[in-house]
C-alpha cells in the first residue's frame, strides 16, 4: 500500500522560509518520480516542483524559480521542498505526489500522477 505523508506546513509571513517534507512508503523510491503540487480553493491544483532519479529530472515551476528547491534523500524515502522568500501567492495546500511511470514531458501534469498525500497547508499569517 502506497502512502505519502507530508509535514512541515504552517503559518508564514512574506519573506519567510519553510521546508516541507514527504515520506513515501510502499513505493520503489529510487525509481519513482516525486513531485509537489499546490492548490487554493476554487482553483486547479498546480505544479510546483519535480524530481526523478530515473530520468535525472529536477525542476520547478517558473512562479517559484529561484525561491523553491526540491531534493530527495533515498536513504530515508523522503522528498523535501525548501521554500524561501515566501510570497502571499504561495499560500495554498501543498500535496506530495508520486508516479512510477511519468515521462518528462508530462511531469507538470496533475493527471500523470497516481499517488497523493493528504496535503499540508501553508497559511499567510500577515
Amino acid at each position: 500500500q502506497v502512502q505519502l505523508v507530508e509535514s512541515g506546513g504552517g503559518l508564514v509571513r512574506p519573506g519567510d522560509s519553510l521546508r516541507l517534507s514527504c515520506v513515501a512508503s510502499g513505493v520503489t523510491f529510487t525509481r519513482n518520480t516525486m513531485a509537489w503540487f499546490r492548490q487554493v480553493p476554487g482553483k486547479e491544483r498546480e505544479f510546483v516542483a519535480v524530481t526523478s532519479q530515473r530520468t535525472g529530472s529536477n525542476f520547478v515551476a517558473e512562479s517559484v524559480k529561484g525561491r523553491f528547491t526540491i531534493s530527495r534523500d533515498s536513504s530515508k524515502n523522503t522528498v523535501t521542498l525548501q521554500m524561501n522568500n515566501l510570497k502571499p501567492e504561495d499560500t495554498a495546500v501543498y500535496y506530495c505526489t508520486s508516479s512510477s511511470s511519468v515521462i518528462v514531458s508530462r511531469m507538470r501534469s496533475r493527471s500523470a500522477y497516481n499517488y497523493w498525500g493528504q496535503g499540508s497547508p501553508l497559511t499567510d499569517s500577515s
